[in-house]
């Protein structure tokens, strides 16, 4: 007789750098994302949904390493064997939904989004491949107007999510000044050069992480990490790499100052003047509409790691005194940024499509904000009806109404077992009150609410099994038509 063949079962396990995210958790990402949703609506921005793949080609060259389709992203063949990625973040596939959808939008086009975004990196503490982005985005709008309004939107979002003025701060550059000092450096402004550009990017973006001789190993050479991975450098020559990082430390405290500090840094470029008089023009709006320095500030060391940003680019620091569970001080970073990339949408175009935007990671921000005492999203358990008996499971559904439309979130006990593991059940959900009912509670017209928080604090005091049987702690029985004044009264309590 043959073996019995053993039935597979496979292990329940996550992929590395994929996480599950709990209800409480879900629930202070929905808070954070309708703070700042309400922020882009009061704005004027309207909602857009964008499919989690979109095909590798429309995602190009701002990829996060070299432009194949299974670098740094999730990448797959459909059955025609074009290849499809999962998105990297939610501005290439708006951008592609502008191009599609061009001559029947309104311009500029102006949009909010969050969603799921996917990185086919190296996953590690607090670096996930999957996380949640926010974005508004605003295409078809040239010049600082537009660029100076992303950064109010900005300052709005960290208002709406309950930080005060001091505890963050935005801070802005232009890629264009970056451009200047790497022409006058010999890195080409063309596409033949365009990797080493990014590489520079990529270096300075690193600078409060790994500090200013790492940044110059990045700038140079190369450098290799605590891990022993080797990361290729830029490969710029000493006085590239002196002009660069001095141009990182050209800022100041005041904007002002820092816009004259930036017109010797540039000298004769024209590239370089350009992105001067844009902060300039970005500057009298924010003053303009009460924006001081220590809310937004001028910072040459930003310049964000994507490729395709082209002019103003900003990012969102946290200032407040965040500590771990030990009293040690955390640096959080960056929390979100944006700025204008006026070469995306014209890659579908080939026109001139002015774009800009702003983005942030939601558990990023979220992580950081709960540290600080902000964006609490409790939720009171809901109070359970116990199924006292199956025949009475309309009645029960009934009475849950009533309560809902009372406003008190409420659920039927639906699972199977007697009252004392549906008891059990409620324990571990936290529930505040059960409500019993029986035959001989309706026909007396009556109900019995156990208040399972006092109960708890109440059987912790008593000492044998008799005496709590004959105190019946936290249990009462009210008039039916009294139910719902009575669970209010011990949810109020």
């Amino acid at each position: 007789m043959a073996k019995k063949q053993k039935q597979f079962r496979p292990k329940a396990r996550r992929p590395r750098g994929f996480e599950d995210k709990p209800a409480d958790l879900l629930r202070a990402e929905r808070a954070l994302i309708e703070a700042a949703f309400s922020v882009y609506d009061s704005r004027g921005f309207e909602p857009l949904q964008t499919p989690a793949f979109e095909y590798a080609d429309a995602l190009g060259k701002f990829l996060p390493d070299e432009d194949r389709p299974n670098e740094g992203v999730f990448a797959m063949q459909d059955d025609d064997e074009q290849w499809m990625a999962l998105r990297y973040d939610l501005t290439a596939p708006m951008a592609r939904f502008v191009a599609e959808n061009f001559d029947g939008l309104a311009k500029p086009y102006r949009r909010y989004q969050a969603g799921s975004v996917y990185r086919n990196e190296k996953p590690g503490p607090g670096r996930f491949r999957e996380f949640v982005q926010c974005d508004a985005d605003s295409v078809g709008a040239p010049g600082a107007a537009a660029d100076a309004e992303m950064i109010m939107v900005a300052a709005d979002v960290m208002r709406a999510v309950g930080l005060k003025d001091g505890e963050y701060q935005v801070r802005v550059n232009n890629r264009k000044l970056l451009d200047g000092i790497l022409e006058s450096s010999g890195v080409p402004g063309t596409d033949e050069g365009a990797l080493q550009r990014l590489q520079v990017l990529r270096a300075i973006d690193k600078l409060d992480r790994l500090g200013e001789q790492g940044v110059r190993d990045l700038l140079g050479e190369g450098r290799e990490d605590e891990s022993g991975d080797y990361t290729k450098g830029a490969g710029l020559s000493p006085a590239g790499i002196d002009a660069v990082m001095g141009f990182t430390t050209a800022g100041s405290g005041e904007r002002e100052a820092t816009i004259k500090a930036l017109e010797s840094v540039v000298g004769n470029s024209e590239r370089g003047m350009a992105g001067v008089k844009e902060l300039a023009d970005i500057d009298a709006l924010l003053t303009a509409c009460g924006y001081a320095p220590d809310q937004v500030a001028f910072d040459t060391s930003i310049v964000r790691g994507l490729g395709y940003y082209t002019g103003p680019v900003f990012e969102v620091e946290l200032l407040a005194d965040i500590r771990d569970r030990k009293g040690r001080p955390v640096r959080i970073g960056s929390i979100g940024g944006g700025g204008r990339y006026d070469d995306l949408v014209s890659r579908f175009k080939g026109q001139l499509v002015p774009a800009t935007g702003f983005s942030f990671g939601v558990s990023r921000f979220l992580t950081a904000l709960e540290r600080m005492g902000h964006m609490q999203a409790e939720v009171t358990p809901p109070v359970m009806i116990c199924n006292f008996d199956k025949a009475l499971m309309p009645k029960y559904f009934q009475l849950a109404d009533q309560l809902r439309a009372q406003g008190i979130r409420t659920e039927v006990f639906v699972g199977g077992g007697n009252v004392t593991k549906q008891l059990k059940y409620a324990d571990k959900r936290g529930v505040p009150v059960a409500v019993l009912m029986g035959e001989d509670e309706i026909a007396a017209g009556q109900v019995t609410l156990k208040d399972l928080k006092l109960g708890a604090q109440m059987a912790k005091a008593i000492e044998s099994n008799e005496e709590w049987r004959e105190s019946r702690p936290a249990q009462s029985t009210v008039p039916a038509d009294q139910l719902v004044s009575a669970i209010k009264s011990i949810l109020d309590a």
